[in-house]
Order: C-alpha cells, then sequence, then structure tokens
C-alpha cells in the first residue's frame, strides 16, 4: 500500500480515522492503522489540526504577517534565529523565505495593540533583527486549502438593448 495515499487524505481531513481509511482505499484497517502508526514514529505525521473560522464566533483575533530582515548567525544560518521566534506562543508559523525578507512569521493576538506591543517589544528589539516589515490580515477567504466562506451567487440578470 502506498503511504503517499494514506498521507493525502489524512491531509485533507484530520478526523478521518484508520477505518475510515481502510474502505476508502479498499485495505485492512489494521494496515492503515500501522502505516498511520510508522509516519508518527518517524515524524512524518506531526499533528492533527482542526481549523476554525473564529470570525464566526465572539472570540476577537487577529492575525499579522510579519517580514524580517535578520543577520544569520555564524554557523547556524537562519536556524537559531528561527528557534528564538517559534519559542513564542503568539507565532504560529516562521518561514526561511527567498526575496527581499529572509523571514516571515505569522502571528496572533487579541488585538492589533497587542499584535504591535509583540513586534515593537519582542520581535525588532533582537539583535539578529535588522528590519520588520507588519501586514495585518484583514479578511481570510481560504486557508491549506479550506474555504472561510463561499462566494455569494450573483442573482443579477443580464440586460441585454
Amino acid at each position: 500500500m502506498n503511504d503517499i495515499e494514506i498521507l493525502e487524505l489524512l491531509d485533507k481531513d484530520s478526523a478521518l480515522t484508520a477505518a475510515d481509511i481502510a474502505v476508502m482505499l479498499g485495505k485492512s484497517e489494521d494496515e492503515v492503522k500501522a502505516i498511520i502508526d510508522r509516519c508518527k514514529a518517524e515524524g512524518i505525521i506531526v499533528g492533527n489540526k482542526v481549523m476554525i473560522n473564529w470570525r464566526k464566533t465572539d472570540r476577537e483575533l487577529v492575525t499579522a504577517l510579519i517580514e524580517l530582515k535578520v543577520t544569520p548567525q555564524f554557523g547556524r544560518g537562519f536556524d537559531q534565529i528561527a528557534e528564538r521566534f517559534y519559542q513564542y506562543d503568539q507565532v504560529k508559523s516562521v518561514y526561511l523565505m527567498s526575496g527581499t525578507y529572509d523571514l516571515a512569521l505569522q502571528i496572533e493576538g487579541k488585538n492589533l495593540n497587542e499584535v504591535a506591543l509583540f513586534v515593537a517589544e519582542k520581535l525588532a528589539p533582537m539583535e539578529a533583527v535588522v528590519s520588520t516589515a507588519t501586514h495585518f490580515v484583514l479578511k481570510k477567504y481560504k486557508e491549506d486549502g479550506i474555504m472561510f466562506e463561499e462566494a455569494e451567487k450573483d442573482d443579477r440578470q443580464v440586460m441585454l438593448f
């Protein structure tokens, strides 16, 4: 059995059980369970995550994308700096980038001020940080292949003269 088939199914829907996948692929549940367990042990499967549309709840949440120019550390490159960033709970993602900026961080906070203070007090003062650019997310349309809101149907009719 091809591990990739199982991984692709789980990537699309992490709520699938080994029994669900076994039925979908025509395999035994034990085979599927063994592959999933092996993939977890090897660090291929690193977590299960539910995606929540926080705009439809009472919880206030602000997301920002922070671009950072940094000075790489001798012998460690960007890894040591990235490790310092991902230790913070507010930092949801850290990426090494090509282009104008070296690192990109996705940060979440309760409000704009909390995110701004985090950047000003925690990130910008770090010795390796040369500059930052903060972009606040105004609305999420799609994330990780999941659409947050369906496009509204346009009921207007074309009038030809």
